[in-house]
């Protein structure tokens, strides 16, 4: 029996409020073994979350003109997932459910406005604080804490990591591209992403805890700052348990690269940022290894969305998979994904499903944390399939888009209920009906819908819908807060977010 097989009957077997109430207490079958022993020292982890990379961006996922050796030996070394997704197709969403492992639609992180995505220098909301992030778990266990690189989860004191179960932070509160010289939008153009571009045109703060360092940041730096921060907290940390999470602010434009790799990528500038991320890599794995610190660390290498197409080649490339950042086809949520850990985590290419969602549970199971018992939870603990081989134990993926449920994936299967082409201008919203469906592991790039065929797959893919649509509870959406009497300059916005 072939593991999508095996994940469609057990799914025939259980419902969603079965898979909810198993991610809520991080137990899957197999857990118990799979985590360390009640003696044994909890493993330090080391989350690597990039900005809008795209599926097809590196060597060990198809990419023929970007270097990413380090990446592709961890990839080889380890397990490499062919069907993981990000939890959302653009930043702050996305993100607010890495640190939770829940959707964002149940934190007041998932939009409700066309054009108020994510969160921008004038926002008042953030992360609300009675969420319990990964960080705050792994402090259970004495865990030493640090958010380096790009947040959006809020920029205000009472949002920023150091409110959230980071012990330090050093990093830029949001994108890259945002708080324009006296509140202006510059004036767009892909062209302005190119040689010419200067960090002037994007006055955002480089912080260290609270404090703001450097404004506008130095820009063609930050990756190599962000690297040195990892490796000295490393170094510092390494005589208890620690949770690194380095979140790059690249490749998301505007690109930027140190002079060392700056027009040296075969694929041009968005190859260049990308190659700095992949020596980045190999400094903090080198850092583990002559610590020989690496057999008691799990690293993760993935992304927080697909690539941002409209870019043109400033962008990335999700291959074979269609569309990208924005939206709910494959290209705009279905990211790479690598596991490393020398000893424990033996080579093997994962094709079952996967997600951001799973690393809150998966993180707590390994270092023998609670999670808050109080609240829904969108994830599964991942450990046996880490750490046994196991097959995966999500079957389910719901893809939002603003508040609503546009497609759906039930094993191999995926139902578009509605679609929508990525941000700017021209994009159409389509509903469907009856939905699309596609089964991705035969046809990734979703093009031959075969709805006419499996009206029973619609109809369970249906159920799952109603299932959860019943566990949602209405909270107070945090992006659409602002200080008050500030207007709001949404016509100064462009419509697809960051």
């Amino acid at each position: 029996m072939d593991r999508s097989t095996h994940g469609m009957r057990r799914l025939r077997g259980c419902s969603l409020a079965a898979l909810l109430l198993a991610g809520a207490f991080g137990n899957s079958g197999g857990a118990a073994n799979a985590q360390p022993s009640k003696g044994e020292t909890p493993p330090n982890i080391v989350l690597l979350f990039a900005d809008d990379l795209g599926y097809a961006d590196l060597g060990v996922y198809g990419s023929a003109t970007i270097r990413t050796p380090t990446l592709d030996r961890l990839a080889m070394e380890g397990q490499k997932w062919t069907n993981f997704y990000a939890a959302a197709s653009v930043c702050s969403p996305s993100r607010a459910a890495l640190m939770t492992g829940r959707l964002p639609i149940r934190t007041g992180v998932g939009p409700d406005h066309p054009l108020r995505r994510v969160f921008f220098p004038n926002s008042s909301g953030g992360l609300p604080q009675n969420e319990q992030t990964i960080a705050e778990v792994l402090k259970q266990r004495g865990y030493a804490t640090v958010a380096i690189g790009k947040w959006h989860l809020g920029h205000l004191p009472e949002f920023l990591p150091t409110s959230q179960g980071f012990d330090s932070y050093f990093g830029i509160p949001y994108s890259n591209d945002m708080d324009a010289p006296g509140g202006i939008e510059v004036p767009w153009s892909v062209e302005l992403f190119h040689e010419e571009a200067d960090i002037a045109y994007w006055d955002v703060p480089l912080m260290e805890g609270e404090r703001v360092l450097e404004r506008p940041a130095n820009q063609w730096t930050l990756t190599q700052r962000y690297t040195e921060r990892a490796v000295e907290f490393i170094e510092r940390s390494r005589s208890r348990p620690f949770f690194l999470y380095l979140a790059y602010s690249h490749p998301h434009t505007p690109v930027f690269a140190s002079k060392e790799f700056w027009g040296k990528s075969p694929r041009g500038h968005y190859g260049d940022t990308v190659e700095e991320i992949d020596w980045s890599v190999r400094r903090i794995v080198e850092t583990l290894t002559e610590l020989k610190l690496d057999r008691n660390t799990l690293v993760v290498f993935t992304s927080d969305n697909g690539p941002w197409l409209t870019m043109r080649q400033l962008g990335g490339s999700a291959g074979m998979l269609r569309d990208g950042k924005g939206t709910t086809w494959e290209g705009g949520m279905r990211v790479p994904a690598i596991f490393w850990w020398p000893g424990r985590i033996q080579p093997q290419v994962v094709t079952g499903v996967g997600s951001t969602l799973d690393l809150t549970p998966t993180f707590a199971s390994l270092a023998r944390a609670d999670l808050a018992k109080d609240r829904v939870y969108d994830s599964v603990d991942q450990s046996p399939t880490l750490l046994q081989g196991a097959p995966s134990a999500r079957d389910v993926v719901f893809f939002y888009r603003l508040q609503d449920v546009y497609a759906v994936r039930m094993g191999p299967y995926k139902a578009h209920f509605v679609t929508e082409s990525s941000f700017g201008e021209g994009t159409q919203r389509t509903e469907h009906d009856p939905p699309l469906l596609f089964n991705v592991d035969e046809d990734p790039s979703e093009s031959f819908d075969i709805s006419a065929r499996h009206p029973d797959v619609l109809e369970k893919i249906r159920a799952l819908v109603r299932e959860h649509r019943a566990t949602i509870q209405p909270v107070e959406n945090q992006l659409n807060r602002y200080p008050p009497g500030e207007k709001r300059g949404e016509e100064g916005l462009r419509p697809w977010g960051k």
